[in-house]
C-alpha cells in the first residue's frame, strides 16, 4: 500500500468551505438563498400566534432561573428609584415640600 500523504496531517481545525468565508460573504449567500427561498414559496414565515408561542416558550426558559430574574427585578428597581432621585433634584425638592405641607390640595 502506498502512504497517504493526507493521512498525514493532523486532523485539525482548519477552516474549510463556508466557515472559511469572510463574514460578509457569508451575509451576501446567505442573503441570496433566503431571497430565492421566498420567491419560490418555501420560505417560512412567522404568523401571530406562531411568533407568540415562541415568545412564551423563551421567557419560560429565561423565569426559570430564579437568581437571573432577581438581578433583572434588582436593576429595574434600582433604575426607577435612580430616576425618581433625579427628577426630585431637578425639581429642587419642590414636591417634597409640598407633600409635607399638605400643599397642591384640590
Amino acid at each position: 500500500m502506498a502512504n497517504n500523504s493526507a493521512s498525514d496531517k493532523p486532523k485539525g481545525t482548519a477552516k474549510r468551505g463556508f466557515a472559511a468565508m469572510d463574514e460578509a460573504t457569508q451575509r451576501a449567500i446567505a442573503s441570496k438563498g433566503g431571497q430565492a427561498a421566498h420567491q419560490k414559496g418555501t420560505a417560512h414565515e412567522f404568523d401571530s400566534e406562531e411568533a407568540r408561542r415562541a415568545g412564551q416558550k423563551g421567557g419560560e426558559a429565561v423565569s426559570r432561573d430564579r437568581e437571573h430574574m432577581a438581578a433583572i427585578g434588582r436593576k429595574g428597581g434600582e433604575s426607577r428609584q435612580s430616576a425618581a432621585r433625579a427628577a426630585a433634584a431637578k425639581d429642587g425638592g419642590a414636591r417634597s415640600e409640598q407633600s409635607s405641607k399638605g400643599g397642591n390640595k384640590q
